[in-house]
């Protein structure tokens, strides 16, 4: 089995035994959660709709770094710290995900790392 770990700059660092991405055979990418730390390590402020931006921007760097975008992932999930985060969540990943979504699950979990109110984990495909 072929299996490559994906790590960028652009992204912040593992902050425990993780690593930010995979690359299994077949071109199948599985990146880990992704909470609202800028690629420094400091938690964004600003409430839902700038977490929600920074972890979409999260995503796309380490998309950027293997060469994908938005429109390879066939799978994601999202967990919240609270569903009346869901719209403005929803509404954020829409845009960036585009036409033709992932397949996709949104949980409301008791908490997220670092007081994160967002936290998003995709599967892409190359």
């Amino acid at each position: 089995m072929i299996r490559e770990v994906i790590s960028t700059p652009d992204a912040p660092a593992a902050i425990g035994p993780y690593s930010q991405g995979i690359r299994a055979q077949g071109d199948f990418y599985f990146f880990s959660g992704q909470i609202p730390l800028t690629p420094a390590g400091e938690m964004v402020e600003g409430g839902i709709e700038a977490q929600i931006t920074q972890v979409l921007a999260n995503m796309d760097a380490l998309l950027k770094a293997v060469g994908l975008t938005p429109k390879n992932i066939v799978k994601s999930s999202i967990f919240l710290s609270s569903m009346k985060h869901f719209a403005v969540v929803n509404a954020a990943y829409g845009s960036f995900v585009g036409e033709d979504p992932p397949a996709r699950s949104t949980f409301a979990v008791a908490e997220l790392p670092r007081g994160a109110e967002v936290e998003i984990e995709i599967i892409a495909v190359g």
